[in-house]
């Protein structure tokens, strides 16, 4: 095999496959990645079993070929070569090795076999639809903060992706959710995903798929089997195992008798959160509102350090009110917030809270207080 390729091109490819690869692998051919060389086109390949993503490049081809070589050593050379370089891979049959070669610089890598390296067969995708690269960053950007990380409750570690609504007015809902905020985004429901069943999409599938939206103009396939899901982006195929597990009944938690609206000025809000914050404790990060006429005050009392506050003008009619939250999720939720205003609907001490943007975007978010 001898492949002549441009090192933006092969560095950028790279770049796309080589995050999916595990630091620490006990089966050695998932350290690598599977470079295919065939009619003037470099493919290259990489997975953790759970994921998969595949690339490729133009390149000048001759012999064709294939082998595997570590993913994380091929990309830490290719980005240390020097800027515009042709880079020659080249190997033989008879060698268990891959050359490198850019201008004065030689490298020889260890490879493994092809024939050793996994396949993640989708099965038969039964949904397939497109969402515009702007709509599925919305998608992610607004949810992807509250993805559970605990491992115990696996089924909260991805974004439930499912039909929602009835009758004609129907759209796609992505929802995830930690236990302590929850949040949820909704688009109008692109053409072919109707009648999709629910599914949890894993987290590190959604940030490797966020990661590769680098055109905000493209469209973006999405297909769907009973256990898998597949995103194609330009050239790159990512296809992921779903989780199998059930997504609790999220409509439960979300508020809808909250009969305490208070409107505050988005970033005053975010700013004002953040520097009363800084006193907190780093274990319980609690930030207190409290509430009378058309004054919130938010204060902080961290025993082992001292205290701070700081008031703001707000639209506030009910009555008085306190109320405590975590300030780390509250400064996630207002860093969502798109309008100039955020509107927080609240109850009483002891149950969630609903904040969405003053204009409605499609997205709201659910706090649950602390004690303070």
């Amino acid at each position: 095999m001898k492949v002549t390729v441009e090192r933006s091109e092969l560095l950028r490819s790279l770049g796309h496959v080589h995050r999916v690869v595990e630091r620490r692998n006990t089966i050695p051919i998932l350290a690598n990645v599977l470079l295919r060389a065939d009619r003037s086109k470099l493919s290259l390949k990489a997975t953790d079993l759970d994921l998969e993503v595949t690339d490729a490049i133009a390149a000048e081809i001759g012999p064709g070929g294939s082998t595997t070589v570590p993913a994380h050593m091929l990309y830490d050379i290719v980005r240390k070569l020097p800027e515009g370089a042709q880079v020659v891979l080249e190997s033989s049959g008879d060698r268990a090795a891959l050359t490198i070669r850019a201008g004065r610089s030689r490298f020889s890598l260890q490879t493994l076999p092809e024939s050793d390296f996994p396949d993640l067969a989708p099965g038969e995708m039964t949904h397939k639809f497109a969402l515009k690269a702007t709509d599925l960053k919305r998608l992610i950007d607004k949810t992807q903060f509250a993805i559970s990380t605990e491992e115990t409750r696996y089924y909260l570690n991805g974004i439930y992706l499912h039909a929602a609504g009835t009758g004609a007015v129907q759209t796609l809902r992505a929802v995830a959710t930690d236990g302590h905020r929850l949040a949820q985004m909704e688009l109008e429901m692109p053409k072919g995903a109707s009648g999709m069943a629910g599914i949890i999409v894993p987290r590190k599938t959604v940030g490797e798929v966020r990661r590769l939206i680098e055109d905000d103009e493209s469209e973006i396939a999405i297909e769907l089997s009973p256990g898998k899901i597949r995103f194609t982006v330009g050239e790159v195929i990512l296809t992921s195992k779903l989780i199998d597990g059930t997504f609790p009944d999220y409509a439960r938690v979300i508020p809808l008798n909250n009969d305490k609206q208070l409107t505050v000025d988005k970033k005053e809000f975010e700013e004002a959160v953040d520097r009363v914050s800084t006193v907190s404790s780093e274990r319980g990060r609690a930030v207190k509102l409290s509430l009378t006429g058309g004054r919130l005050l938010l204060s902080v009392n961290n025993p082992d350090s001292g205290s701070a506050t700081e008031e703001l003008e707000v639209e506030y009619e009910s009555e008085p009110l306190d109320i405590g939250f975590n300030s780390r999720y509250l400064l996630d939720i207002a860093a969502q917030i798109e309008s100039e205003a955020a509107v927080l609907k609240l109850a009483d001490p002891g149950s969630p809270t609903l904040i969405q943007d003053k204009e409605p975007r499609g997205a709201l978010y659910v706090l649950m207080p602390m004690r303070v």
